[in-house]
């Protein structure tokens, strides 16, 4: 089983390697009890959204950690995976900018950004 720190780096890579845009690791330990990390990305389409939420579930699931809850849809523009101490955003360019939750969470020690 995979420990917090290992999941979100391993959300990074399974997003990164899937060609999301922008793809961020926040740590929020320190500012949030609900949660450890937060992998923020950005993608094209509703289509690249689903790949990646569901190439996420996968091998987390393999790597023993079960997604607890999921809100929003492929075509909304955001979509949200609760993995308890991960939580993973997948955003539209403009879902993403308009939320803004880099700037919401800017204490948060940024661990990793890709461009």
């Amino acid at each position: 089983m995979l420990d917090p720190v290992e999941a979100a780096r391993e959300s990074v890579e399974i997003a990164t390697d899937r060609q999301a845009a922008d793809v961020v690791l926040l740590d929020i330990r320190k500012l949030a009890s609900f949660a450890d990390f937060f992998v923020i990305c950005s993608v094209d389409s509703p289509r690249q959204a689903s790949a990646i939420a569901k190439a996420l579930e996968e091998a987390l699931r393999q790597k023993g950690v079960s997604l607890r809850h999921r809100e929003g849809s492929d075509a909304s523009g955001w979509v949200l995976m609760d993995f308890s101490d991960l939580i993973v955003h997948i955003f539209s360019p403009e879902l993403r900018d308009h939320y803004d939750l880099e700037a919401a969470w800017a204490k948060a020690p940024q661990l990793v950004r890709v461009p």
